[in-house]
């Protein structure tokens, strides 16, 4: 199969195109290496996918419409995958223009390719973060999710509206996947995961916001990649409607469109994620208790039944494995990270 990936210098399209390749497919990669954080970490990832002779890669911005048309001309794709994003609750605050220009011109530009290559498949990266602080839990594909609490939330439930339109408009088959708190190795820096692991062998404070009384539904990247793996052949139809009792799938009666959770529906008290990574590193966290931060939410928490219900499968991997392989390869990381 050729698949084009938008993000693959980026953590979650890293891990993607490392296992696309693992099972003999050519992959065409596309990411802006942004300095969102540091670019040796992205590099790094880049220079991993490179050891691939299936693997080529276009480097440009979402937003610059000849660049991403010269990496769809070079992959001549049959799924698409897009991935890049300005990624980051927080930082939607202080910039959001960055957001508007990536997340949503950036997306309408691949939803334009989409629309004049055809693929079999194009799927598009959301985010759990769209059902804000939803009181009903757990969080279905059939909530509304029209209360986002940070600009970056709004930003993606304006993809996955365009997407809709562009489905039922020009009939490319779309799936957007809404993923809950991805973790693990390679994993971003403004990630709590990471910057706690950090500050906790360098003995620094670390901030716990909410005075710890947040929880999220952590994802590990491998059964993430695994789920998008299988959803990418199962392209949103009449066919592929799930029709099981007690699963609501959110296949729309419009377009060939669909919004699927990719999360274990097994919510992690933040408290407990800490002691996880005081096991893994054999330290003790020194805490800063602090108030919510602005943007944030106190839980996610996904229903992963039509998930399971299209794909037989729904992320199982216990939270200290996926925490213990993290501070591993952030060991090794921190080690021998260049200069």
């Amino acid at each position: 199969m050729r698949v084009l990936i938008t993000g693959t210098a980026g953590f979650i399209g890293f891990h993607l195109a490392r296992r696309l390749l693992a099972d003999g497919h050519d992959v065409t990669g596309f990411d802006g290496m942004t300095r969102y954080y540091d670019t040796r970490l992205k590099q790094a990832r880049n220079a991993v996918l490179k050891q691939s002779d299936r693997f080529h890669m276009v480097e440009g911005m979402l937003q610059d419409r000849s660049a991403l048309y010269q990496a769809a001309e070079m992959a001549e794709p049959e799924v698409i995958i897009h991935l890049a994003a300005q990624a980051g609750v927080r930082y939607s605050i202080e910039a959001p223009g960055t957001y508007v220009e990536s997340n949503l011109t950036g997306s309408w530009n691949v939803l334009e390719l989409a629309r004049d290559l055809q693929p079999q498949h194009l799927l598009m990266a959301s985010t759990s973060s769209l059902y804000g602080a939803n009181p009903t839990v757990p969080f279905s594909e059939a909530d509304r999710a029209d209360e986002p609490l940070s600009l970056y939330a709004a930003t993606k439930k304006g993809m996955e509206a365009m997407a809709h339109s562009y489905a039922h408009l020009f009939g490319v088959p779309s799936t957007m996947f809404r993923f809950f708190t991805v973790y693990g190795p390679w994993g971003r820096p403004d990630m709590a995961l990471f910057k706690f692991t950090d500050a906790i062998l360098s003995d620094r404070p670390i901030d716990v916001y909410g005075h710890g009384q947040m929880a999220r539904d952590f994802t590990y990247v491998d059964d993430l990649v695994e789920a998008v793996v299988r959803l990418a052949d199962l392209p949103p139809a009449e066919e592929n409607r799930i029709r099981d009792e007690g699963v609501i799938d959110s296949l729309s009666h419009q377009a060939p469109f669909r919004v699927v959770n990719i999360g274990g529906g097994k919510p992690t008290p933040l408290m407990d994620f800490i002691r996880t990574i005081e096991g893994a590193t054999g330290r003790t966290a020194k805490l800063n208790m602090m108030d919510m931060q602005a943007g944030d939410v106190p839980r996610t928490y996904a229903d992963p039944s039509l998930l399971r219900g299209l794909t037989d499968y729904v992320p199982n991997t216990p939270i200290e494995q996926g925490v213990g392989a993290f501070v591993e390869w952030f060991r090794e990381w921190r080690a021998q990270a260049p200069a």
